[in-house]
């Protein structure tokens, strides 16, 4: 029983709120975005000014990043991953019988899910050379640190392949090309699977006795932070059941409101 209570206040609580924080600008995204775009109503204008998307970048980077953290910690990665797999195969064959049967344009083919996918396959497959081959953990951090740099950077640059080549097996790399349909949300390895790597490497560092940086915070602080950490301990469940919640629930308030 003290052990289980030892843990728990252990946790990482920081990675919790901040991963929590991004999946609540999230939520608060997705919801202007069908008010404005799939309902046309005349409101949150801001989704058309470039400093709305100038912030919402660096939220992405935190929450992708600190996946990766969070990554470090996993017992079982495999199994993680697996379920990550299965969530985005339920992603994309949904949102593409939603597009085709029923008009809604929402299709999905590699997001952030798919992403985090590959990005903990990858660890998993690092974690068993490293134990196989039991290299220093500063080389395999080095290696990891140079890859993510080499990733990031040739994904801001990426643009310059545009139109180069033409099929979708190339569609996880982030080339723009003709044949790629319309998509709600992508997300693709170059550049944001630096990203998530750069995360792994901060757990591998920061995160060595799998415990909080920010230990012994205040009652208040605790009041403040511990609903958003359970957004971030649950986010998988949440983007899954958000679109098809917050899309629900706007359709009856606007049918109500267009009824009277």
């Amino acid at each position: 029983m003290m052990k289980g209570k030892s843990l728990a206040k252990d946790r990482a609580w920081e990675l919790d709120f901040l991963r929590g924080f991004a999946v609540l600008f999230m939520l608060f995204m997705h919801t202007s975005w069908d008010i404005r775009y799939e309902f046309g109503v005349p409101a949150c204008s801001f989704l058309a000014k470039g400093w709305f998307w100038s912030f919402s970048q660096p939220t992405v980077v935190l929450f992708v990043c600190v996946s990766g953290i969070c990554c470090t910690f996993s017992k079982n990665n495999v199994k993680r991953g697996l379920k990550l797999l299965a969530a985005t195969l339920a992603l994309d064959i949904g949102t593409y019988i939603i597009t085709t049967f029923f008009g809604v344009d929402c299709l999905i083919i590699f997001n952030v899910l798919a992403l985090l996918t590959c990005g903990v396959f990858l660890y998993v497959l690092i974690s068993f050379i490293e134990k196989k081959t039991h290299v220093n953990p500063n080389v395999i951090n080095v290696i990891m640190g140079l890859a993510a740099a080499y990733i990031t950077i040739v994904g801001c640059n990426i643009h310059y392949m545009d139109n180069v080549v033409d099929s979708l097996v190339f569609l996880p790399v982030g080339f723009d090309m003709p044949s790629v349909p319309s998509m709600a949300d992508y997300m693709p390895i170059f550049p944001w699977l630096g990203v998530f790597l750069i995360g792994c490497v901060i757990g591998r560092l920061c995160y060595k006795d799998k415990k909080t940086l920010l230990p012994g915070r205040g009652k208040v602080v605790y009041a403040v932070t511990r609903p958003v950490e359970f957004i971030g301990r649950h986010s998988l469940i949440i983007y899954l059941a958000h679109q098809p919640l917050i899309y629900a629930l706007l359709y009856v308030i606007f049918m109500v409101i267009r009824a009277k």
